[in-house]
């Protein structure tokens, strides 16, 4: 059985290990991911940075591509498990990019939403989505300015981001009860089957979970129907270790120690760390980390480059000011400092979602283009929020994938980027916006510092 991710930002791998990780969808580039001994097959397709009609197109480009690899390997969709991976907060375009899959690759039987990362204290209990027992749209991450929603309760909040095609009383629900019972007798599992048995014409359903137990049923139920039903699921991390039979890979010190890099004497290069997400988590965690005397901040004035954005970048001083910033990152590397690359910190509001999306795309490409420069001189990078990320890989490193080594702390993986320019391959903690506490970034630069 493969499991082939489309995932809306690199984040979604942050619960597995040993996998490739896509940055391009071309047939042959998925062929070869379709041969990987991996159970597991992510294609990083970045749509939670685009507007809607963009995430679509780019999710049926996808799907094309895909659906030609699978037949040119001669393989059968029965053997194949599609996933949407988002975002464990609700946020990304959580209706519509299974409405694609299944408008390119169904007709599927049911779409089972399932938004509960347990590594996160993301838990769904009697339809109502929790973060560490708190509902979700009562949080910070309901208000995103691109992603806003009002309620956690999950047919509720399928009927808003649907603009009330999907009808919240239609919603199924698969219940703690439900997957305990089948976790504890054959009977059980008998009853969850035979719910899942009855669902036809992509009935929308939403799954309750607290533990990882429950996912593993659910899995297997899901597995033991293959045959004769057709499931896509949009998910958070946790139901692709439960799909794969796969449990995290936590990486110790001396395997981290094993992929930093070296320089010709054998000394082990200093790190890098990028910071582009906004949430405020992202700014409690920021702070943290610059309180330490070894870690320096270098701020890319937003403001600034908003106004030059909307201006078109008439501003011919642009390229002067990347040259100083390679210049300051390069004097801290010399000084065995951390640089720290960040953007102001604080929302900037623009005309239209597209116009901030597209900024948002323009800032994660400055950044990538900074760290470019300075590569060959890192021994590993933090790149923390998932435009970031995902733009460092694909247009600051220029990578067609990536293979990921496993976890540093849970949720919060380790990839390594293939070697260029006779470089050795780049160790690159993955770090989404919405993860861990006050002090993880701090922790996560402690753990790759003792390079």
């Amino acid at each position: 059985m493969k499991i082939v991710v489309f995932d809306d930002d690199p984040t979604g791998s942050q619960t597995v290990h040993s996998c490739p990780l896509l940055l391009s969808w071309d047939v042959d580039v998925l062929r070869r991911g379709l041969r990987h001994q991996s159970p597991l097959l992510f294609v990083l397709a970045n749509t939670r940075s685009l507007v809607p009609d963009e995430a679509a197109n780019r999710i049926t480009e996808i799907c094309n591509a895909l659906n030609q690899a699978i037949a040119a390997e001669d393989l059968s969709f029965e053997n194949i498990i599609l996933v949407s991976r988002g975002d464990s907060t609700l946020r990304g375009h959580g209706v519509l990019e299974p409405e694609v899959i299944n408008n390119s690759l169904g007709p599927f039987d049911a779409t089972l939403h399932v938004p509960a990362f347990l590594e996160g204290g993301r838990t769904t209990v009697d339809g109502m989505h929790l973060l560490n027992g708190t509902p979700v749209h009562k949080t910070s991450f309901a208000k995103d300015h691109l992603f806003t929603f009002s309620t956690s309760y999950l047919p509720d909040w399928l009927h808003e981001k649907s603009r009330g095609a999907i009808d919240p009383l239609s919603v199924q629900r698969i219940t703690l009860s439900q997957l305990d019972q089948a976790a504890l007798s054959p009977n059980g599992m008998i009853d969850l089957e035979r719910s899942l048995k009855a669902l036809v014409g992509n009935q929308p359903v939403v799954v309750d979970a607290v533990k990882r137990e429950q996912l593993d049923v659910l899995a297997i139920a899901v597995r033991n129907l293959s045959s004769s039903k057709r499931f896509l699921f949009r998910s958070a991390a946790s139901l692709l270790n439960s799909l794969a039979d796969l449990s995290p890979k936590s990486l110790d010190a001396k395997q981290i120690r094993g992929f930093c890099r070296k320089d010709e004497m054998g000394q082990y290069l200093p790190g890098m760390i990028l910071v582009g997400s906004h949430v405020e988590l992202a700014d409690i965690q920021l702070r943290r980390l610059l309180e330490v005397d070894k870690c320096k901040g270098i701020e890319l004035p937003v403001a600034k480059l908003a106004s030059l954005f909307n201006e078109g970048f008439k501003d011919l001083h642009l390229p002067t000011l990347e040259k100083q910033w390679v210049a300051q990152l390069e004097e801290l590397l010399e000084q065995g400092k951390t640089p720290v690359l960040y953007t102001t910190r604080g929302e900037i509001l623009f005309s239209s979602v597209r116009s901030r999306l597209l900024f948002g795309y323009y800032l994660a490409n400055l950044m990538a283009r900074l760290t470019k420069n300075i590569a060959p001189k890192l021994g590993y990078l933090i790149s923390k929020g998932g435009i970031t990320t995902h733009i460092l890989l694909q247009k600051g490193l220029g990578l067609e994938k990536v293979n990921l080594a496993g976890q540093i702390l849970p949720g919060l993986s380790l990839i390594i980027a293939g070697a260029r320019n006779n470089n050795s391959p780049l160790p690159i903690v993955t770090f989404p916006g919405n993860l861990g506490g006050k002090n993880t970034l701090l922790q996560a630069w402690e753990i790759l510092n003792i390079c």
